[in-house]
């Protein structure tokens, strides 16, 4: 199988000499004592993770505290809905057809489709007032990190705006005998990153690294 335009743009940017220092200065690795790693080097990590077996289905107070190291917000009356009612209950219900502990290259079209269990609960949560897509990613990505991936305006931007993001992503993971998924794993040894830190996050990192600045100061559309 041969490697899809979004593929060679996504390995590009991995393989550049610019990816393992981006990724370094992003989780803190290798860097000078007063170099502080960003606030999103904890997002996967903090208080042992949102997909622990015994949380992996419901949304803590941890998970959203998580997500507001990844500069987002979930609304008050969403988060008690989340924690307490019934938006809380719908979503561990879709939750527990997720597919748990594999990673997006091993996953399934269907498992990332729009009549999938996990597209159902991005709806649901886009939905909630207050709650958008990048904030409804962010927070399914804290609880199936190596399957759902963290996007937002900056990743959009910088690879073109993908119809379809997760099943683009999956079609590039998947092409050419899984070669973007090894190249993303060979530089998250290179960067000394903890083999925790999904495949799927090392991506966003570096996309997201690689264009922030210019993001910002170019006001590129979609901001």
């Amino acid at each position: 199988m041969s490697r899809p335009p979004l593929a060679h743009r996504l390995s590009s940017l991995i393989t550049s000499d610019q990816a393992v220092f981006n990724l370094q200065r992003y989780f803190g690795t290798n860097l000078l004592h007063e170099a502080a790693p960003f606030t999103g080097s904890r997002f996967e990590h903090l208080a042992g993770g949102g997909d622990r077996q015994a949380v992996a289905n419901v949304v803590t107070a941890d998970d959203l505290i998580a997500v507001q190291t990844l500069s987002v917000r979930i609304p008050a009356q969403a988060a008690l809905d989340l924690l307490e009612g019934d938006l809380g209950v719908r979503l561990s219900k879709l939750l527990s057809s997720v597919p748990f502990g594999i990673d997006m290259v091993d996953a399934e079209t269907a498992d990332l489709a729009e009549e999938s269990p996990a597209h159902t609960a991005w709806c649901v949560l886009c939905d909630q007032p207050g709650i958008g897509w990048v904030t409804a990613g962010k927070l399914l990505a804290r609880k199936r990190p190596r399957l759902l991936p963290v996007h937002d305006q900056v990743v959009r931007c910088v690879l073109g705006r993908p119809k379809s993001f997760w099943l683009d992503l999956h079609g590039a993971l998947r092409a050419d005998n899984h070669a973007l998924h090894r190249e993303l794993t060979a530089l998250r040894q290179s960067a000394d990153v903890p083999a925790t830190v999904s495949a799927l996050r090392v991506c966003d990192v570096v996309l997201w690294m690689h264009h922030r600045t210019d993001h910002q100061q170019r006001s590129c559309i979609g901001t």
